[in-house]
């Protein structure tokens, strides 16, 4: 039998067949949350090997993790120690930034949107009166953050998350990257929407719209 399309029908069910196969085919690579997969298990703080990790440091020669500056002024992070990413060691970023603002962005080496938005972060943070730029790398294995890092020739400084304790302080949603900016005062505001940067300017715009007014 043959249709008004002049197909016949087992040519009418083959297309059909082919182009629903097409559609599971997209639907399967399509990236969840504008992430290029699923995170992988990531070690616990204690399961970081400094000695494995030293020659890959060494490549992503990134800048040192800031050090305690005082007493941390009240707020989610307040109390919250993590591993720095490109040296042996732990940071309380909370009393590491005393009086500052700093753009907290987080981010994974498994994260897509992530790739593209790093290098505009680091642009962002070499232009004069910027603020402090901090990656947290979430729920990933160092050594393929670092591996990241070094092949977009990135410099920030970075820690790690492995235990999930400053993303559960911050709240963090389950899509990545998001950005925050941690005031002077120890308070914490999310840049929103929580969409990637594109350009320095639009980190620079969204860091000054959420600053203190009176700074």
């Amino acid at each position: 039998m043959t249709s008004r399309t002049g197909l016949t029908r087992g040519e009418l069910l083959g297309t059909v067949v082919l182009v629903g196969l097409v559609v599971v085919a997209v639907l399967a690579l399509w990236p969840y949350g504008g992430s290029s997969s699923e995170p992988s298990a990531s070690p616990t703080a204690e399961q970081w090997d400094d000695a494995a990790l030293a020659q890959s440091r060494r490549e992503a020669a990134l800048p040192p993790c800031p050090r305690s500056a005082g007493l941390a002024a009240p707020g989610p992070l307040v109390g919250v120690r993590v591993p720095c990413l490109g040296e042996p060691g732990t940071v309380e970023p909370a009393a590491a930034f005393v009086g500052k603002d700093v753009l907290i962005n987080v981010w994974a080496s498994w994260c897509a949107p992530c790739r593209g938005e790093l290098p505009v972060l680091a642009e962002y943070a070499q232009r004069p009166g910027s603020v402090t730029v901090l990656g947290v790398d979430s729920n990933d294995k160092p050594g393929a953050a670092l591996a990241l890092l070094t092949a977009l020739k990135v410099k920030l400084p970075v820690v790690g998350d492995p235990d999930n304790a400053f993303t559960a302080a911050l709240r963090v949603p389950p899509g990545l990257p998001v950005s925050y900016l941690l005031r002077a005062d120890g308070s914490v505001a999310m840049v929103t929407p929580p969409v990637p940067f594109r350009s320095a300017d639009e980190v620079a715009s969204a860091v000054e719209r959420l600053r203190p007014v009176s700074r």
